[in-house]
Order: structure tokens, then sequence, then C-alpha cells
């Protein structure tokens, strides 16, 4: 094997079709394209979700709701879950780098602490947002709600 007799793997390769080339080449006359209309001109180009005139599917959709972007979103963390992870270590604050390492939250995400269930422990607990019934519920424990 040299450079002079290398070719590609039978079948890996097609001619092309040679389009409008005469009536002998079978491709001949309207060049595959058939009679008249739109689509057999040169420059042909249809637009994205075009549907023949017909009314297209995004206009007939009604468009509702908005994105509000000042919206923040909190990753929400319970009190049983806090209790649940605090009762059998000696673990006494939580914060953002102790609810990465339990996988209750990532390193960017913002944490509310949400009042469901009971915490019997004086717990420190650092998050960005607290509910109410959280923040009575951890004082009363005798602990405290700090906020980032």
């Amino acid at each position: 094997m040299n450079l002079s007799n290398l070719q590609p793997a039978e079948g890996s390769t097609r001619n092309n079709k040679r389009l409008g080339r005469g009536t002998g080449s079978g491709r001949g006359g309207t060049s595959t394209r058939g009679h008249k209309g739109q689509k057999s001109r040169s420059g042909y180009s249809k637009k994205s979700g075009f549907e023949g005139g017909q009314m297209p599917l995004q206009r007939r959709v009604p468009k509702f709701g908005f994105k509000n972007i000042n919206r923040i979103e909190y990753k929400a963390v319970n009190l049983d879950v806090l209790a649940g992870l605090t009762e059998n270590g000696a673990v006494t604050t939580l914060d953002s780098a102790f609810f990465v390492s339990a996988g209750l939250a990532s390193k960017s995400a913002k944490i509310k602490v949400l009042g469901r269930g009971e915490i019997t422990k004086a717990l420190e607990v650092h998050a960005h947002a607290f509910s109410k019934s959280a923040v009575e519920a951890i004082e009363k424990a005798g602990g405290k709600a700090v906020t980032l």
C-alpha cells in the first residue's frame, strides 16, 4: 500500500446528483423539483414555524404569566431535618458549609429554614432566610437564628 493507491472504503462514498444536465441524465427538465410553485424556484426558503398560511401554533396559543427577574429562589430546609442531622453528632453551629456537606444544598444555593417539626437542641443556625415559626422554635430551644 502506498499513497498512489489509497481510496475510500467500499460503499462509504456516493456520487452527487448532477441536476439539470439534460433529459438523458434522468434528472433534467424540472431537476427533481416537480412543476411550478414556490418550492420549485431558486432562492426558496420557508420560514420556521410557517404552516402554509394557516394561523401558526405560536400565534394560536395564548400568552400568559411572566418570569420575575428579581425572584430569589431559596432551598427549603425544615426544622425536623435539622433535628435529624444533629441528634447524634456534637454539631451546634449549622452554616452553609454544613448544609453543603449534608447534601441539602449546593454551594451557591440560598437557604431558607422553615418551621415544620420540632427542635430540642440549642443550635446556632446560619441561613439566608427564616420563617417566623422557625425563628421562634430555634430561640425557644435556646438557640440562635443568624441571617446571612
